[in-house]
């Protein structure tokens, strides 16, 4: 992948990331934590009860099962039905590439060092044919995981549950 691409695609995943977090406001979440180093965010999101609804971005969440410092796209509190919070994972991949390939890695540490019920949101049309399936498939294995939608699925999910 030339850096020229690698751009594009990082600009892609933000914009789904945009669409995300505009979601969140849309359903009266305010972010919270942009100053504070990502490490410190967590204790902060928690913390901050003046706000009801609340999320964070890059929220770093201890380590993954590699033992190295794990950080989520959004951790979201303030949710009646989830106590412990939500986290939100964004991952796009436009053409042919690595994103599907770390699926296995993502799965293992949901399940293993996530603190929270996580959704993954999926854009792009450039995963290998049956990556989305087989982490679809995942949801009736992993506690944790509890859906894997793309942008419009995810948006419905809001419409009942933010």
């Amino acid at each position: 992948m030339t850096r020229i691409q690698g751009a594009r695609a990082q600009k892609a995943g933000e914009v789904l990331e945009s669409h995300v977090e505009t979601t969140l406001r849309a359903y009266g979440y305010f972010q919270v934590c942009t100053q504070v180093p990502k490490k410190g965010r967590k204790d902060l999101l928690v913390s901050s009860i003046l706000l009801p609804k609340r999320y964070a971005k890059q929220v770093h969440i201890g380590t993954g099962i590699y033992k190295t410092d794990l950080f989520v796209d959004f951790f979201v509190v303030g949710l009646p039905v989830m106590p412990s919070g939500l986290i939100i994972e964004c991952k796009w991949q436009e053409s042919g590439g690595s994103v599907d390939e770390k699926f296995p890695y993502l799965n293992l540490n949901i399940q293993n060092s996530y603190p929270a019920p996580t959704i993954i949101v999926i854009g792009g049309e450039g995963m290998r044919d049956g990556a989305i399936d087989w982490l679809r498939d995942r949801v009736n294995d992993n506690k944790n995981l509890i859906a894997v939608q793309n942008l419009d699925r995810f948006i419905a999910w809001a419409n009942n549950n933010l």
